[in-house]
């Protein structure tokens, strides 16, 4: 049997991102007043260098050394050929994942994180503030930190900080500080317990903590740090598809099927991109992102003007949202409860070049049982997302009698995340799913914002 696993050499490693701003359209971030800001509007939140890549529509950005240095210790990543799975399923599907648990804080997330500790370092910042939903943003964060000297404070979702309590010591070990949010320490939090004391918290709210905390130090020195959405985030990630690029050719294989779970887009896009951009040069790919039915920002939110956050600190971004004031349900995939998608993402599906889907709690707990039983990974809830499309397009491929080539993210392990599985096995966890009424009473905070054009590339 041939090799399971698809490895390059350190000196294979991909020297820079893929920037997709050089081959889509997009609507410009607005002010307050609905005007389009630029780059001084920003300054206070990122540092300038970060912020010149997120505006930047150069299509290759080379990777500073002292980042490769660092993403060395585990990149590249193997491409694992899923043989176990593909015969649990009976499928002829070729399936292949790409393995971003094998990192020190086991998900894909340190790849931008170590960027963004490294140009914040070089900026002159001494500390970062950041919020994260499943802690796995968090904990890479304080990773990053402190493999460059850096404070780290993280705001973390109350409901996961409770649901998962070793992602706090984890980022202790780093150097980190996590507190759970919405928390006393700023106006933000405070206003949301008054609203809510009993609130389990969102990613908004987290956001709109970090950010106030990094915006209102004294001392000028502290920035705020965003794990998903933004695009220097997204071209971060590419890093992921570049190198998947590299190892498929090896092997002589190209996927017809990409899939990647998404909450606010990063490995979806870190993944997809490299591919998105065969699709828009005329490659035929079919490119899922995947999400929870109980926080439907793709399948169900539209196309708006809204906040990233809840206390409106952000700029206007164009996005699918359900709303800045959103507050999820408390399932267990955190990392997916956002109530917006990325820019670039939400970008694409507008024009139809990928294809949201929506999975269910259970559906996807099951698809991660199936998984550990035939790969021996457990995955994160978040990656149970793509598996459970994985097996969906698998199975369409037996039926059709059809070898596939599908490949997917296995975005993070799930070590962290076993208090979901033990309530799983005790048939404590139920389906969630939004309805239409919650939907619409979600979405009111954006009506009175500007609306988004439509735009196309090309």
């Amino acid at each position: 049997m041939a090799s399971k696993k698809i490895f390059l050499s350190e000196d294979e490693i991909p020297r820079q991102w893929y920037n997709i701003l050089a081959d889509i359209k997009m609507n410009p971030p607005l002010g307050p007043d609905g005007n389009p800001i630029g780059p001084d509007s920003l300054a206070p939140v990122f540092p300038m260098n970060l912020i010149e890549q997120e505006v930047s529509t150069e299509r290759w950005i080379t990777i500073p050394d002292e980042v490769l240095d660092v993403l060395t210790v585990w990149r590249p990543s193997p491409l694992v050929r899923a043989r176990g799975l593909e015969k649990a399923l009976g499928t002829p599907a070729h399936i292949y994942y790409k393995n971003e648990s094998v990192s020190p804080p086991g998900s894909h997330k340190p790849n931008t994180a170590v960027a963004q500790a490294y140009y914040n370092k070089e900026f002159g910042i001494k500390k970062i503030t950041t919020e994260t939903g499943a802690g796995q943003w968090g904990s890479a964060l304080a990773y990053a930190c402190a493999q460059f000297g850096l404070e780290c404070k993280v705001f973390m979702v109350r409901v996961s900080f409770d649901q998962k309590p070793y992602r706090k010591t984890m980022m202790a070990a780093w150097g980190g500080i996590c507190i759970p949010s919405p928390s006393d320490q700023t106006k933000a939090g405070r206003e949301a317990l008054a609203k809510d004391p009993d609130t389990p918290g969102s990613l908004g709210i987290a956001i709109s903590e970090a950010i106030e905390s990094a915006v209102t130090d004294e001392t000028g020195q502290t920035r705020y740090s965003l794990g998903s959405v933004l695009n220097h985030v997204m071209l971060h990630q590419t890093i992921i598809g570049l190198e998947a690029k590299k190892q498929l050719e090896k092997v002589g294989e190209y996927p017809d099927i990409i899939i990647g779970c998404a909450g606010g887009g990063s490995n979806f896009a870190g993944l997809s991109f490299p591919f998105v951009y065969d699709k828009i040069n005329g490659r035929q790919i079919d490119i899922y992102p995947v999400e929870p039915m109980g926080c439907p920002t793709m399948t169900k939110a539209p196309f708006v003007y809204d906040h990233g956050d809840t206390a409106r600190y952000t700029p206007l971004l164009p996005m699918h949202s359900l709303g800045h004031a959103f507050v999820p349900p408390p399932f267990h995939a955190g990392g997916l409860r956002y109530h917006g998608m990325a820019p670039t993402v939400s970008q694409l599906i507008c024009e139809g070049v990928i294809e949201p889907r929506s999975v269910s709690q259970l559906k996807t707990f099951e698809a991660g049982i199936t998984f550990a039983r035939s790969e021996g990974i457990i995955p994160a809830p978040e990656s149970n997302h793509a598996i459970a499309a994985v097996i969906e397009e698998a199975n369409k491929a037996r039926e059709e009698g059809r070898e596939k080539v599908i490949l997917f993210n296995l975005s993070g392990h799930g070590l962290l995340d076993l208090n979901g599985y033990e309530r799983f096995f005790a048939g404590e966890l139920s389906d969630i799913a939004l309805s239409d009424d919650e939907i619409k009473a979600a979405e009111t905070v954006f009506a009175e914002f500007p609306k988004p054009q439509v735009l196309k590339h090309g």
